[in-house]
């Protein structure tokens, strides 16, 4: 089912700095994701999405970006959720990309990184 509900939003402070702490990352451009394994006993993925202010002064350009990150996931997470073996994890999708790209774009990058990212958690 493609939908994006509360329970799939990483929203606690404690959780998001642990993810800065602890977790692992890597670049996929024009994205940086950074991952940690939870300790959840459930399979499930909690993501925040992030978009520099310093990259993007204007709010109503940061907003954007945000939702097309949203929706490109909210489409394209089935192919995290297939290959995740019972594991339980928090991810952060930082945009790092100085220009705002188009939603077929950000698709493929997004598609490509979550690739990168199963080959992460699975080795």
């Amino acid at each position: 089912m493609q939908t994006f509900t509360k329970a799939e939003r990483l929203c606690s402070k404690i959780e998001i700095d642990g993810l800065f702490e602890k977790g692992k990352s890597f670049n996929s451009k024009p994205f940086k994701i950074i991952w940690q394994a939870s300790h959840s006993n459930i399979s499930s993925i909690k993501i925040v999405f992030s978009v520099p202010k310093r990259l993007f002064k204007k709010a109503v350009d940061r907003n954007r970006i945000k939702r097309l990150m949203r929706e490109v996931y909210r489409k394209n997470k089935h192919h995290l959720k297939d290959n995740l073996e019972n594991k339980s994890i928090n991810l952060m999708f930082i945009f790092i990309s100085k220009t705002i790209i188009e939603y077929t774009e950000m698709e493929e990058k997004t598609v490509l990184a979550l690739q990168h990212l199963i080959k992460n958690i699975n080795t």
